[in-house]
């Protein structure tokens, strides 16, 4: 029964399959690997070249984060940081961009940009919030290459900089630095670009870099000179103080112009000058070749220093340039050697240079000098410093000598000079006075001042007789005058007897004058009147 009312199954029934669709959620990993792929082509497009450069150290520089730029433009990123083999440098590896191509050229440079004080200045300062960064300057080479050495100091002149280097020589280099400023007319026109020693070691190569459209003044007859700090010259002609700026005393400087501001041709690019200690140095006029003189000094020569000037009557000739001493065992006296360097040209081109229209050579004439007291005498240049310098001068008295102008160096003859002259004869006086027998003198001297002694207390005596025995006779005797003077002045006055008696014979005197005169005058005119007797009617 229970089968009989079982309901049977239906049958299955077949349906026809569906066409696939995808689901939506596979849409979120199709659309990302859609956008990864186009980023990942995108970097593959966009991604320029990978280089390295080595670094001294990898102070501030952080893989993945720090920039590399040029003009403050991201150009790549460091993307690794290494350490060499020899542990002496570190490599960083920088991904460029594709507008960095540029930048793989042989001479393009790299640095690290930190915060920096140098003499220059202090620069970076924009990094102690950002961060170091790579700076780069780009090269204009044709070869390329993927290793680069970074620089340890930003360079001074970049790529893009307009103006012109110059090459300098000198034979040190004084207070200069990297940065240090080239001015003209006391204007800032360029600064020192780099130094280096010469391979000789003998001087120092200088390359400075002068800022467009300044180059154009330096032309072949330029002179440069160091310009540094303060000039101070405390010498026979006095006190002098130089300096180009403010900024020259802690930085240093180099200055250039031309004499008479001729500047002749300008200058190419890399031309060499030669750089001058000072500015006196750098702009007087052609010495022409030197000449080294010997001279023998038999005195001291305390105050007399290499350098110290040899002049002729004020013109300076030359400088010294050497001080010896020598033993002479002929004469067994220790003598000075004096090395001195001299321009004849100085003197005169006419003296130094063979002349043509002269029947007399450079030798003849020195000779002739020489023969009438042309010498070389040392002098007190500046009494506060005791500074000396060696004089040439002609000194008639001077006795004879002969040079020989064959010898090299030959042998310039010497004078002492007046105050060795005034202490010889100092010496000389006191040589002479140690022989007076000053102790016998004095022995004397006692004697007679008691003599002496005497002869006063007998003086005192006798003026005090005088005094009590003839000073009385010579009052009375003073009385008695002085009554004849008032008897005198008695006789003498006006109202006197004795003066109207004198006065009226004095009358009677003119009066007899005039009648003679009348008398002669009638003589002379009638000399007959002596024989017959006055006419009359005459």
């Amino acid at each position: 029964m229970t089968e009989q009312n079982e309901t049977p199954l239906p049958e299955p029934r077949r349906a026809k399959a569906r066409n696939w669709l995808p689901s939506l959620v596979w849409l979120i990993p199709i659309v990302a690997a859609v956008v990864g792929l186009t980023l990942v082509v995108k970097i593959l497009v966009e991604r320029g070249p990978q280089i390295s450069i080595v670094l001294s150290s990898a102070e501030g520089l952080e893989a993945g984060k720090t920039k590399v730029k040029y003009k403050d433009v991201d150009i790549g990123v460091v993307q690794a940081i290494s350490l060499s083999q020899d542990l002496s440098h570190v490599k960083a590896s920088v991904q460029l961009t594709k507008e960095a191509e540029k930048f793989t050229a042989a001479d393009t440079r790299f640095w690290v940009v930190r915060p920096r004080v140098a003499a220059s200045g202090v620069s970076g300062l924009s990094t102690l919030l950002s961060g170091a960064y790579i700076g780069a300057d780009a090269g204009k080479s044709e070869e390329t290459k993927k290793e680069f050495n970074g620089l340890e100091v930003p360079p001074i002149i970049t790529g893009d900089s307009s103006g012109k280097q110059f090459v300098l020589h000198a034979a040190d280099l004084g207070s200069l630095d990297i940065g240090s400023p080239v001015y003209y007319r006391r204007i800032k026109v360029g600064q020192l670009a780099a130094y280096d020693l010469d391979k000789d070691g003998r001087g120092v190569t200088l390359r400075i870099f002068v800022n467009a459209p300044y180059d154009k003044f330096i032309g072949m007859n330029s002179r440069f000179w160091h310009a540094s700090g303060f000039d101070m010259q405390l010498n026979a002609s006095g006190f002098k103080l130089h300096t180009q700026s403010l900024a020259t005393v802690v930085l240093g400087g180099i200055a250039f112009a031309a004499p008479d501001d001729d500047t002749g041709t300008i200058a190419k690019e890399n031309t060499s000058f030669k750089l001058a200690a000072d500015e006196g140095e750098a702009l007087k006029a052609p010495d022409g070749q030197p000449q080294t003189v010997l001279m023998y000094f038999n005195q001291s020569l305390r105050g007399l220093t290499p350098g110290a000037t040899v002049d002729f009557r004020g013109v300076v000739l030359g400088e010294v340039k050497s001080i010896g001493i020598e033993y002479d065992p002929k004469t067994r006296e220790f003598l000075m050697p004096v090395v001195v360097q001299l321009y004849p040209e100085r003197l005169g081109r006419t003296f130094s240079l063979e002349n043509q229209q002269s029947r007399y050579t450079a030798g003849q004439r020195l000779r002739y000098m020489v023969a009438h007291g042309f010498r070389a005498q040392l002098r007190t240049g500046n009494l506060l410093t005791g500074q000396v310098y060696v004089a040439l001068d002609f000194f008639p008295k001077a006795a004879p000598v002969q040079i020989d102008l064959d010898k090299l160096p030959f042998e310039f003859p010497t004078v002492p000079n007046s105050l060795d002259e005034i202490q010889s004869q100092i010496a000389e006086i006191s040589r002479k006075l140690s022989k007076v027998p000053f102790d016998q003198i004095g022995t004397d001297l006692q004697k007679t001042l008691g003599t002496l002694n005497k002869t006063l207390t007998s003086a005192e005596q006798l003026t005090q007789r005088l005094n009590n025995d003839v000073a009385p006779e010579i009052m009375a005797a003073m009385k008695d005058a002085r009554k004849t003077l008032n008897a005198a002045e008695n006789t003498l006055s006006g109202d006197a007897p004795l003066q109207q008696d004198i006065r009226q014979t004095m009358q009677e005197l003119t009066r007899t004058a005039a009648s003679i005169r009348v008398l002669t005058d009638y003589l002379q005119q009638h000399p007959e009147a002596l024989i017959r007797g006055k006419q009359e009617g005459n």
